[in-house]
């Protein structure tokens, strides 16, 4: 017999109660998880500012998100890998290596994100043309 539709609506809330709480867990424990959480604000105000199009909005989404979601995976990953082999083992210091890996190539990808869209704008009002004193 099927359960009814609200038991299912609990069960969906009660999923994003769940991921919200292991989104705070991370930024708690997580250093680089709060850096990327500084920057994220940093980079919303710098849209804001230079107002930035719907299309570099969506892009500047993704990057973020995506860096968010590299650096959550690669916390989960290393609690999973300590929880596994407390004990040192080189498969799971190449797991973990692995993983902080790809939060670096995804950084690195949303540095290049934000050069493009924003490093234009800023130069313009930095540079020689928006600032005497170059």
């Amino acid at each position: 017999m099927a359960k009814p539709p609200d038991s299912l609506l609990r069960r969906r809330i009660a999923s994003f109660g769940h991921a919200l709480r292991g989104v705070a867990a991370a930024l708690r424990s997580e250093v680089h998880l709060r850096f990327h959480a500084v920057a994220t604000v940093v980079v919303i105000g710098l849209g804001f500012y230079l107002g930035i199009s719907r299309v570099e909005w969506a892009l500047v989404a993704l990057a973020v998100g995506t860096v968010w979601s590299a650096e959550l995976l690669n916390t989960a990953i290393e609690a999973l890998t300590d929880l596994v082999s407390p004990e040192y083992h080189p498969l799971a210091g190449r797991a973990k290596d692995v993983a902080a890996g790809a939060v670096l190539v995804a950084a690195l990808a949303a540095l290049g994100v934000g050069l493009l869209i924003f490093g234009p704008r800023v130069w313009a009002l930095l540079g020689p043309a928006g600032n005497p004193a170059f």
